[in-house]
């Protein structure tokens, strides 16, 4: 192995049509008779552990293992109705990218993202991506996504019996939580402005490299796998 791709979820693999904040809502509602909105909750790029404690926080409920739980079954009980909308979608590029390196000699992919793992296969095999990913780093790992990064590398050598050097690993998402997440480990950060941040507040952030979208897979690979 001579190249680790992780992969962040939303905003850079797919977009969902905001199914994940609606079926938060309304598992909350249900969980806690909370039906208060969220809009004032910052998601990308969080983990769904730092998301629902700030809930909490807003509406005055304890946090525990067991109430964090509730709120999550909750959630994804209403997950897979919310995906069935129009808005969401695989972003353009993305099929062809992950086949292209699932097929590539010496590359291996895997996630880390701040969905929990159930999350995380519930959207993706939504659109038939989640076979894509053998392993990856999630939110029951970690609540700060800085952390997730050694979830991530211990996992991908656990899969191919290999320790892949951090500068031969890149990290790719649409925030610029996943670049600060990359050099925390020392990984490289590839940023996509198909999410709520553009090129230029993206670059802002330093990453290795910015791309528009990934429907470009010649531009891509220029980047991660240089000849």
């Amino acid at each position: 192995m001579n190249l680790l791709l992780l992969w962040d979820i939303d905003g850079t693999l797919i977009t969902s049509g905001n199914a994940g904040m609606r079926a938060l809502q309304r598992g909350l509602a249900d969980a806690f008779g909370r039906g208060d909105s969220l809009a004032d909750i910052e998601f990308a790029g969080r983990t769904d552990r730092w998301i629902v404690r700030r809930i909490f926080e807003k509406f005055g409920l304890p946090f525990s293992e067991a109430t964090f739980a509730r709120a999550i079954d909750a959630y994804l009980a209403h997950l897979p109705r919310e995906l069935a909308n129009p808005h969401a979608k695989v972003l353009p590029g993305v099929r062809p990218l992950l086949a292209d390196a699932a097929a590539r000699a010496g590359c291996v992919q895997g996630l880390l993202t701040g969905n929990l793992r159930r999350g995380a296969e519930t959207k993706l095999a939504y659109h038939g991506l989640w076979d894509h990913f053998p392993f990856g780093a999630f939110a029951d790992d970690a609540e700060l996504r800085d952390d997730l990064g050694p979830h991530a590398l211990r996992r991908a050598t656990e899969h191919t019996g290999v320790a892949i050097p951090p500068d031969q690993v890149w990290i790719i998402g649409d925030t610029p939580h996943d670049i600060a997440c990359a050099r925390a480990i020392g990984a490289r950060a590839l940023a996509v402005a198909t999410g709520s941040h553009s090129t230029a507040a993206l670059a802002a952030h330093a990453p290795d490299a910015v791309l528009p979208d990934l429907a470009d897979p010649a531009a891509f690979w220029k980047i991660v796998a240089p000849s």
